[in-house]
């Protein structure tokens, strides 16, 4: 897949062709009394996979339960025939992660990292190494700049960089945790460009609190928040289950707080200096309110704010 002959599991650890990664009734509370998973359960199907949810809503603690940095309270993690709770050698195995801060030695050079890291992963054979260090560097568009020390690299660059780290050993699982926070635009395109490429044969996770990502990316896709899963299915499926529920008006700013106790308001932002507002609910023409189709920032907030409804299954 990555153009390099890299050390693989024995082919009794690995999962099926096709995978899915199954969450049950996963809980975890923190010693100082912060429930940061509550019964979470979800079935991740292999490919793209959206995380959405607000900070602190419990995304980052998913990532590190199922990436088996931490122990949950309660509930299981399979990879397909992997008890990842259990096997927590046989899922690192065939994990890649990038977390959303990733320690590096800021004055090494991103080919001496990757080989260091190649080793780690136990790809021992030099020239098996080199060559899977090559791939990785032409598939991140850092070959150019192999030489050069990490702590010289722009954040799209290092990010890059943390996605090559991730694919060392041809993971079947990569978890990529708010990869694109600060990224200029070009950075961004640039950096979904690879994750695109990257999930079309194994499951990626990309948890986010920025829903154009799962827009530009996911097939499928969850919200948390307060460590609850409150939606779970397909982007469109969502879409559907809001058509016809979407209204927006511009108001005079004085106006904003008397709209928002009267009607369902569920988002604001500023249109050439005036509030434009998107609310959800039924027959708001007569107060002036204009019909809109949803975006997925309309999901997103409507479920954050338990006002969307349930979505229904899309049917072919």
């Amino acid at each position: 897949m990555f153009g390099a002959k890299t050390a693989r599991p024995a082919p009794a650890t690995r999962p099926s062709l096709r995978m899915e990664l199954t969450i049950k009734n996963l809980s975890k509370t923190y010693p100082n009394g912060v429930k940061a998973l509550d019964n979470v359960s979800l079935t991740i199907p292999q490919g793209m996979f959206g995380l959405l949810g607000p900070n602190g809503a419990g995304k980052s603690s998913l990532m590190r339960t199922i990436a088996t940095l931490q122990a949950p309270d309660s509930g299981s993690i399979h990879l397909d025939a992997i008890d990842a709770l259990h096997d927590k050698l046989a899922l690192r195995r065939v994990l890649g992660y990038l977390p959303q801060e990733f320690g590096v030695y800021p004055k090494v050079s991103a080919e001496e990292l990757l080989d260091h890291m190649a080793v780690v992963k136990g790809i021992v054979n030099r020239s098996e190494r080199r060559e899977t260090v090559k791939a990785l560097l032409e598939q991140t568009n850092l070959y150019e700049v192999r030489k050069r020390s990490i702590s010289q690299f722009s954040g799209g660059m290092k990010q890059r960089f943390g996605i090559a780290q991730a694919l060392i050993g041809q993971p079947l699982l990569i978890i990529v945790d708010e990869p694109t926070a600060g990224l200029d635009p070009g950075e961004r395109n640039r950096f979904y460009n690879l994750l695109s490429e990257i999930g079309e044969n194994i499951i990626v996770i990309l948890s986010t609190h920025i829903v154009d990502d799962v827009r530009e990316l996911c097939r499928h896709m969850a919200i948390i928040n307060e460590g609850r899963v409150l939606y779970a299915g397909q982007p469109q499926a969502a879409l559907h289950a809001l058509r016809g529920r979407i209204w927006e008006r511009t108001i005079d700013k004085a106006e904003l707080a008397d709209y928002q106790r009267q009607y369902p308001v569920i988002s604001t932002k500023l249109l050439a200096g005036q509030p434009l507002l998107h609310v959800c609910g039924e027959g708001l023409a007569a107060a002036g309110f204009q019909a809109v189709e949803p975006s997925l920032e309309d999901v997103f907030f409507a479920t954050i704010q338990g006002k969307a409804a349930p979505a229904r299954p899309l049917h072919a």
